[in-house]
């Protein structure tokens, strides 16, 4: 079978620089111990799995500042999808040795919110509800200044006071395709408002790569977790955009035989948190994978 590598895909910088942090956080046997990770440092089980091998604790939950209670002493690290001011005060009240492995591009989207916030702006915030980084973003404000939007359901419940500058932001991982109708129907009610697309570099460029490559495919694979939300958003592209059939797979072992039938050509591309391993194992599979001529004849 054809594979198409889809270029770029896979691990971008931010996550690189969070596992190795890790990696060498474990490695040190200066490090005081033990050593938590407050949430998933990404979000892929795999790339878990490998680091608590070292002896990493990854702490699971749906709010950092109750997950901190839970580390008793020694070393916390944040993930790459940040945390609140208030996260970072109560580690250093506690006295935890603290360390930062939040996405650069994350924290711009953090600073901006405090500029914001600073200028007098009511912030809607366009993100995922239940991820991590919009709850840490979100925490740079006082409560209420920020709203969380996922869907245009959500804008019915916008409160924005009378004569209040409104700002738009987005999470760092969403696609560009999503937020477009959500920003369009914002500007309708707010024409006033200032649009910051805090998508990053390399979810995008990612997301544009899969657009594009995908029209010389039959189907499209994406390599990635299920909580993975750029995976999701590659697969959500791939069918919404190219208009091509797409499928998520957490490791080869997830393919589906019958997902190849009649198709000559596949793409293949990975979330940014996805081990270079898994991807290369995909491939490794569909180029050697020749039908059932029974099978197929059925």
């Amino acid at each position: 079978m054809q594979v198409i590598r889809i270029t770029p895909r896979g691990y971008c910088y931010g996550v690189v620089d969070a596992m190795t942090m890790v990696r060498r956080a474990a490695q040190d046997p200066a490090m005081p111990r033990p050593i938590h990770v407050l949430g998933l440092i990404v979000h892929n089980r795999h790339a878990v799995a490998e680091l608590d091998k070292w002896g990493v604790v990854h702490l699971d939950g749906p709010e950092r500042l109750g997950l901190l209670e839970q580390v008793p002493s020694g070393t916390v690290i944040f993930t790459a999808h940040g945390v609140s001011p208030a996260v970072k005060e109560r580690a250093r009240a506690r006295g935890l040795n603290v360390l930062d492995a939040t996405c650069p591009d994350v924290t711009r989207t953090h600073d901006l919110i405090g500029q914001l916030v600073a200028a007098g702006s009511a912030i809607i915030y366009i993100g995922k509800k239940g991820h991590p980084e919009p709850e840490g973003a979100m925490g740079e404000a006082p409560a209420g200044r920020v709203q969380l939007v996922e869907t245009e359901d959500d804008l019915a419940d916008l409160k924005v006071p009378k004569g209040s500058p409104v700002a738009i932001v987005t999470q760092t991982t969403l696609s560009r395709w999503d937020t477009a109708a959500l920003i369009d129907r914002l500007k309708t009610m707010f024409p006033e408002a200032e649009v910051h697309n805090e998508i990053c570099l390399a979810t995008q460029l990612r997301q544009e790569a899969a657009v594009t490559q995908a029209d010389q495919c039959d189907l499209v694979v994406v390599v990635g977790d299920e909580r993975s939300n750029n995976s999701n958003r590659l697969v959500q592209v791939v069918q919404e955009v190219a208009h091509r059939p797409a499928y998520l797979v957490g490791t080869v072992d997830d393919i589906d035989p019958r997902w190849l039938v009649g198709k000559k050509t596949v793409g293949v591309t990975a979330g940014s948190s996805t081990p270079s391993q898994l991807t290369r194992q995909v491939i490794e599979f569909l180029e050697a994978y020749r039908p059932d001529p029974v099978a197929v004849s059925h």
